[in-house]
């Protein structure tokens, strides 16, 4: 059901695609130029203005069945367990003064805090 409805969808977007550029220009590309303002008439939608109107909501609708049927399959799944890769927390460094840490800190300065610890 699900590949029925993503070559529906893929038939709409290059439907969508097909149809406007098929429409014609009524000038002012972007908003630039044409004139007009609030007070322009508009002409009457015409068969391509319904045509779009038409693949543009019919696609829409396939937008959303397709996310439908995206959430339902992945319910309660990442996507790191559909890899396979098992995702351990890296280990915390050991606080100072905590049996360890001495690996990870310089050793401590004597005391007068400039010559380095005897070695006894």
């Amino acid at each position: 059901m699900e590949n029925v409805v993503l070559i529906v969808h893929l038939i709409l977007a290059l439907g969508i695609i097909v149809v406007v550029l098929l429409q014609r220009s009524e000038g002012g590309g972007l908003g630039i130029g044409g004139g007009g303002g609030a007070a322009s008439s508009r002409p009457a939608l015409g068969a391509l203005g319904k045509v779009t109107w038409a693949l543009g909501i019919a696609f829409i609708v396939t937008s959303l069945t397709l996310t439908i049927f995206a959430a339902e399959r992945a319910a309660g799944v990442s996507i790191l367990d559909r890899l396979g890769i098992e995702s351990t927390p890296a280990p915390a460094p050991a606080a100072p003064g905590l049996p360890g840490a001495g690996d990870l800190l310089p050793p401590a300065l004597g005391g007068d805090g400039l010559t380095p610890p005897r070695a006894d």
